[in-house]
């Protein structure tokens, strides 16, 4: 990879990103996630070599910088956070896609998007309480994000939400499910048994994911 369209090309095929040249000077273009609008590739010429701005990881950081001479402190960003990537010929294509990637998944992170991925790992016929929902997104004192995300699902066909009571089995709040005893309904189709409200957490809850 050594020229600006393969770079974009590449940072373009992630989901729900755009490109755009904010500064008035068609150099620098921007790959940006959309929503969040945060930019995780910047391309721009620079001594006559196509650039590349990433984002990263501060354990990585300086293992990319060591490797590679072409990897540098981010150029006119926060250099405990950024890495510049200059297109030389020098890098192997596959280790530039890996930084690109890691920026993307760096920037389009946040705690909501771990908890569904924690959920949709739940098993059909098992639940998982908030505080092990908690856990598995990396911070088990945010038990009540948990309840904040899960009520705000954007996919409820992909993410299973119903399958997430409180520490005592407990099942959510009548109408957080799409009706009275909606989450009750659709846990008795996964095969749980719920008596008074609750699911025996013994006999249906995870123990790991």
């Amino acid at each position: 990879m050594e020229t600006r369209e393969e770079a974009l090309a590449y940072g373009l095929s992630f989901p729900d990103t755009y490109m755009e040249a904010p500064f008035h000077d068609l150099n620098w273009q921007l790959v940006r996630v959309k929503g969040s609008k945060k930019a995780f590739l910047w391309v721009y010429e620079r001594n006559g070599f196509i650039n590349l701005n990433v984002k990263v990881k501060p354990e990585w950081r300086d293992f990319w910088r060591s490797t590679y001479k072409s990897v540098t402190a981010g150029y006119h960003q926060n250099k405990e956070h950024w890495n510049t990537i200059i297109l030389d010929g020098t890098i192997p294509d596959a280790d530039i896609r890996r930084m690109i990637a890691e920026s993307y998944d760096l920037i389009t992170d946040s705690p909501s998007k771990r908890i569904y991925e924690a959920v949709k790992k739940i098993p059909k016929g098992r639940v998982a309480t908030y505080g092990q929902i908690a856990e598995l997104a990396g911070n088990k004192n945010m038990a009540r994000a948990v309840g904040n995300a899960l009520h705000k699902n954007p996919n409820p066909e992909l993410i299973p939400c119903y399958r997430v009571v409180n520490s005592k089995g407990e099942l959510a709040g009548e109408f957080a499910f799409g009706g009275a005893g909606a989450q009750a309904e659709l846990l008795k189709a996964d095969g749980i048994e719920v008596i008074n409200g609750r699911v025996d957490l013994k006999k249906y809850g995870i123990s790991r994911l």
